[in-house]
């Protein structure tokens, strides 16, 4: 026989809630879903993001800002130049999963 979950077990933690309803915040600019978009298909610096999207680099610089503060993308440096990629690939799925979804409405 199978136990039953108890509403303190199904409960989101507060912490966990706060964490993902930032994500969501910060993944409800068309501008950071572009940038995530690019880094689910290759690893970019700053300037090949900033000339795909044509955006301006400070623009691009602070959308990234946003990103990596709640582990959405990370960084490594080579030499002067910080290449950017996705940190997590749930986020992607889900960016996928959103995607297919507005285009199967």
């Amino acid at each position: 026989m199978m136990e039953k979950n108890t509403p303190e077990q199904t409960e989101i933690e507060k912490e966990v809630l706060s964490r993902v309803a930032q994500t969501f915040k910060i993944l409800g600019d068309p501008t950071r879903i572009r940038i995530l978009n690019l880094l689910s298909k290759e690893e970019l610096s700053v300037n090949e993001i900033v000339d795909r999207l044509g955006l301006k680099q400070s623009n691009v610089s602070h959308q990234l800002k946003a990103l990596r503060n709640v582990q959405l993308v990370k960084y490594r440096r080579e030499g002067t130049t910080v290449y950017y990629s996705y940190d997590d690939e749930h986020v992607i799925n889900t960016l996928e999963q959103m995607v297919n979804h507005v285009r199967h409405s």
